[in-house]
């Protein structure tokens, strides 16, 4: 179903209107969003609309190839998501406390969400149509969770049947030439150690469409009670892991040029590892999953720094609320701005989780009321900038449905929600980037750089 048709678009020419449904586009029935994008291509198309009194028009278009009806439908897949069928030993949606929005005990595992908004899928809920669908459409990266290559122990992992049989599915997209991105969730005694050396050994058959791997610890929270009995891991634990995984980049760029797996930004900060220099990162493949994401902001900052004069101006003085992870590499970084803007101050506070639980230290999970109990009475200075992984993507709302504006309230304070470039977090801090230079900064282009034909948009995930 059709819900906007703007001013002067091709939907517009063709009096299309809020209400009429899509039916067919070339004769072609349409099961989601990806048809109709494929199908659109064509210069000479032609369209079955069903109009909202009922009537059916046969529409008949010459158009550029880049040129579709420039609508809005009803739901952005246009096709219902499909939930996760899984029961997944180290699942976070099943870690969290009741009573929070429903969107958030939403589990999708839609392989289109994986192309469209880079989100993870085990393969277990695709068919053949889906993997030839992929294929004929060339949809990639897709992102895959893979988390063990050895069968029988994925099938324990996921609580599934079906999803060693799953992994086969790798070697159907890897023969058609898809590019793939792994993920590992890594589980102490369960598929770490000897477990995650094979499963990287394993992987790295599929080089080179499978571009990249990281390896994320587990996160647990205090809401684990009828839940497999997982444990957290020792510093031990993580030196261990990340020994196993430079010691396979080592192999793997000696033998393919470049780095393929990676560890997690938590394993280095957790063990008080220096983080790896920026050419490990292989173009930061995996951002989202917090791979080189402190390399990445500690590189932009000094850029930033470097190209940018910082006249003296009035004192001001500013703080900032983070995880307690990244909590003193924020401060660090912040020493450096301070050390070449005179006059300038920043506190950085380090938030506990009292929501999850205090084994969760990201910035991405902290509530609004862990943040108010956390900063209450103190010393705040002009401004407080938070993280934008803190909300709500495109609201100003945290987990817990509390607002930025009543937090702005209660603390009595203006806060400004801070991207997650080095050359955002000079400009929160400093305010002296030139508007033009912040711009021409936003795409640095250090991030992977999609080839993708299909155009991505704000689907259900958080």
């Amino acid at each position: 179903m059709i819900t906007c048709v703007p001013a002067g678009s091709l939907a517009d020419e063709l009096e299309l209107a809020p209400g009429d449904i899509l039916l067919e586009v070339n004769g072609h029935r349409l099961e989601d969003i990806f048809d109709y994008q494929y199908y659109m291509e064509e210069t000479d198309v032609e369209l079955l609309v069903r109009k909202e009194n009922g009537e059916e028009w046969i529409l008949e278009v010459e158009k550029d190839e880049d040129e579709d009806l420039g609508v809005t439908f009803e739901n952005g897949l246009m096709d219902q998501y499909r939930s996760c069928r899984n029961k997944c030993m180290f699942c976070f949606i099943d870690q969290m406390p009741p009573g929070m929005r429903k969107t958030l005990y939403f589990k999708d595992d839609d392989s289109r969400l994986s192309f469209l908004q880079g989100n993870y899928i085990t393969l277990t809920n695709m068919s053949d149509c889906d993997i030839e669908r992929i294929i004929a459409y060339r949809l990639a990266p897709i992102n895959v969770s893979v988390h063990t290559m050895n069968p029988g122990l994925r099938c324990e992992m996921l609580h599934n049947r079906f999803a060693g049989e799953a992994l086969g599915k790798l070697s159907r997209l890897y023969e058609a030439g898809v590019e793939m991105n792994g993920q590992i969730v890594l589980c102490k005694g369960i598929n770490d150690r000897e477990e995650l050396d094979a499963t990287i050994e394993a992987l790295g058959r599929f080089l080179p469409h499978m571009r990249s791997v990281s390896v994320v610890p587990v996160g647990l929270t205090k809401y684990r009670e009828g839940l497999f009995p997982l444990e957290p891991f020792s510093r031990e634990d993580m030196e261990d892991a990340i020994d196993c995984i430079e010691g396979w980049q080592k192999r793997f760029f000696a033998d393919s040029g470049c780095h393929f797996v990676h560890a997690s930004d938590e394993f280095y900060l957790m063990t008080g590892r220096p983080l790896p220099e920026e050419a490990r990162y292989d173009g930061y493949l995996q951002l989202e999953n917090g791979v080189g994401m402190l390399r990445l902001l500690e590189t932009e900052v000094r850029e930033a720094l470097s190209q940018t004069c910082l006249e003296k101006g009035a004192p001001r003085k500013v703080s900032i609320a983070t995880g307690e992870l990244a909590a003193p590499f924020i401060r660090k970084l912040s020493e450096e701005v301070c050390e070449k803007a005179s006059g300038l101050s920043v506190s950085v506070y380090a938030v506990r989780n009292r929501f999850f639980g205090e084994r969760i230290t990201v910035s991405g999970l902290i509530t609004g009321q862990d943040l108010i109990e956390e900063l209450k009475g103190k010393e705040l200075g002009e401004r407080l900038l938070l993280p934008v992984n803190m909300f709500k993507s495109g609201e100003e709302i945290f987990l817990d449905d509390i607002s930025l504006k009543e937090a702005e309230s209660v603390l009595q304070i203006g806060i400004d929600v801070v991207k997650s470039s080095g050359w955002d977090f000079v400009t929160a801090l400093t305010g002296a980037l030139r508007a033009d230079r912040l711009e021409e900064s936003s795409g640095s282009g250090r991030g992977a750089d999609s080839k993708s034909k299909y155009r991505p948009y704000e689907g259900v995930n958080e």
